[in-house]
């Protein structure tokens, strides 16, 4: 009998509209300021760190080809980076309710 009544309390809370959530009041542009600036650092670092790359295989091209084959292995960490930040919005959209 126990179990009927949680499941059919479990079912009311499923079934219940959540709210959507807001910002605290007065945060809400300090927020969206903190968050442009995250991006901003993002899109910079990963700008510098492809240019770092390119440096490394082409400084490592002659006699050093460990540490271009250091800049070549570092790419696809720099472009993971990128991606985690641009699909970041997606992913915290898909996971919080609508």
């Amino acid at each position: 009998m126990f179990v009927h009544y949680l499941a059919g309390a479990l079912l009311d809370a499923l079934a219940a509209p959540t709210p959507l959530p807001t910002p605290p009041p007065g945060l809400d542009v300090a927020g969206d300021l903190f968050i442009g600036w995250m991006k901003w650092i993002l899109i910079v670092a990963g700008v510098g760190g492809l240019l770092v790359c390119g440096i490394m295989m082409a400084v490592g091209r002659r006699n050093r080809s460990s540490f271009a084959a250091d800049g070549a292995a570092g790419i696809p960490w720099v472009l993971a980076g990128l991606t985690c930040g641009a699909v970041a919005a997606v992913v915290v959209g898909a996971v919080l309710p609508s």
